[in-house]
């Protein structure tokens, strides 16, 4: 699962830059959206690697940290919707103007999902969250031109991956097939995301820019990857602090409570293992089935068939 949402180059709200490429003789080494993939690609292997990130994409989710980053989510994509909107004729962003990309009402239904009509009582803007929004405002007041880069990372990313990402929440968090709770991830005006990112890109290769301003944008793209990097590493220092099952496609794993952090106690963790081939860990399982009360119990139930069974053969 891990290789192939990677190959899409997704992140839950990562805003990873895809890999995806028009046909190599549609393109110039001077492109907007070549510069963007070079410039960024050390940045966006980064991002890919925090360890919040790696753990979603293995189907690793724990509940409260996932509803604190569509929180993020909300607040970044408010700010630069305002901006986008407010710049929507400028000649530097107008060709890039789709509403139809819009995630904030999306992010708004979700949080509505997770905590109730009064979320945004609830909730509030983290201190990393904030200053990405801040740059974003910034941006979008003073350098409309540099919103390209924002927009692009983020919007591009989530087209790439989302309905992969989709999957892997709706089955880790056991989420309604209907969609509650991963609005965010489904663009119901958008029919096709390859064909809409190829026309994306091309609408940006059009920009009439010069060689410092791409290379401005680029610089710009990599300081998103940077505040999104922030915000992981802030999710995973929230993450400390929440105690709650860690959920691995919809099962509990070590590290959660009940086992002290100690990963030979956990029953869960050695089925996986015994259901993989690794043998040494057969009896691992066997223990950790036996240390568990539910275990003891089947166990026991199993003995005394067995013996009914002999029994049984023997009469």
């Amino acid at each position: 699962m891990e290789d192939s949402v990677k190959a899409e180059s997704v992140a839950d709200g990562g805003g990873l830059v895809n890999a995806e490429k028009e046909p190599e003789d549609t393109l110039s080494p001077t492109d907007l959206s070549e510069l963007l993939a070079a410039g960024t690609k050390e940045v966006h292997e980064k991002a890919e690697n925090t360890q919040f990130v790696k753990d979603f994409l293995r189907g690793r989710i724990r509940k409260e940290l996932f509803k604190l980053g569509d929180v993020a989510l909300y607040y970044t994509y408010e700010a630069m919707e305002e901006e986008i909107e407010r710049n929507k004729d400028h000649p530097d962003f107008s060709p890039l103007y789709f509403p139809e990309l819009n995630r904030r009402d999306a992010l708004s239904r979700d949080l509505d999902y997770f905590y109730g009509e009064d979320w945004r009582e609830r909730v509030s803007c983290s201190p990393a969250t904030q200053r990405y929004v801040e740059r974003i405002h910034q941006v979008g007041q003073e350098e409309p031109v540099l919103l390209v880069a924002h927009a692009y990372t983020r919007y591009m990313g989530d087209l790439s991956g989302g309905q992969v990402l989709k999957k892997v929440a709706q089955r880790a968090l056991k989420l309604p097939s209907t969609g509650e709770g991963v609005y965010f991830y489904q663009f119901d005006g958008i029919h096709s995301a390859k064909a809409f990112k190829q026309l994306y890109r091309s609408r940006m290769n059009e920009l009439e820019l010069d060689m410092a301003t791409k290379d401005r944008l680029v610089a710009e793209a990599v300081l998103a990857f940077q505040f999104n990097m922030e915000v992981f590493d802030e999710l995973e220092e929230m993450g400390k602090d929440i105690q709650e099952e860690v959920m691995d496609a919809g099962m509990p794993v070590h590290g959660a409570h009940g086992t002290g952090g100690d990963i030979n106690k956990c029953p869960y963790y050695a089925a996986q293992m015994a259901a993989s081939g690794g043998s040494a860990y057969v009896g691992q399982l066997a223990m950790a089935v036996l240390r568990h009360p539910t275990g003891q119990v089947l166990f026991a139930a199993w003995v005394a068939a067995l013996a009914g069974l002999a029994a049984w053969y023997f009469m």
